[in-house]
């Protein structure tokens, strides 16, 4: 039962995200919207931004499923640019409402472990300390920020395939300096 409740209220919410900015959804609209209680809300949630931390770790767990369908980083930011474009009013529903530093905290908890790994792959079989690893990591992450963020403030109509190779030649070559 638990589990459906849930599953009514975040149907609700990213209905509303649709058609709304995140920071004009309310508890009482959500909870009406839903057809739950403001006391079963918050039996789940202590709030929307609990809500929307859920929310955002569900799109997470999508991008990482099939682990095995997605071998590289590139398809798998591909698959996250892609879900971006698919929705747009959602994703600017959701940017223009929240901090740039909220934003920049869930796109980092997106890639940092994807380049983590990416990176790690690609020093395997060379001396290459775990603090230079993540630094490498770190530059790949930070600069797919900006790099995320000029998509969205370019209305997402880049061919993602084409931006993200293009990205992907310039990472894999600075990898293989900074490694070397």
């Amino acid at each position: 039962m638990a589990l459906l409740t849930k599953g009514a209220i975040m149907h609700a919410f990213e209905e509303m995200l649709e058609e709304m900015p995140f920071d004009k959804i309310t508890v009482s609209s959500l909870v009406k919207r839903s057809g739950i209680s403001p006391n079963t809300f918050y039996y789940h949630y202590s709030d929307k931004y609990a809500l929307l931390n859920e929310w955002f770790g569900m799109k997470l767990r999508d991008i990482r499923k099939d682990e095995d369908e997605f071998t590289s980083w590139q398809k798998r930011i591909k698959y996250f640019f892609l879900m971006c474009h698919d929705n747009p009013r959602l994703i600017h529903h959701i940017f223009d409402s929240l901090s740039r530093e909220q934003l920049e905290h869930y796109i980092f908890e997106i890639t940092d472990k994807v380049f983590i790994s990416y990176v790690r792959r690609k020093a395997a079989d060379r001396e290459v300390s775990e603090k230079k690893i993540r630094e490498i990591a770190r530059f790949y992450t930070y600069a797919f920020i900006g790099f995320f963020l000029e998509y969205i403030w370019d209305d997402m109509e880049d061919d993602v395939d084409e931006k993200v190779d293009h990205l992907s030649g310039m990472f894999d070559r600075f990898i293989e300096s900074s490694i070397s």
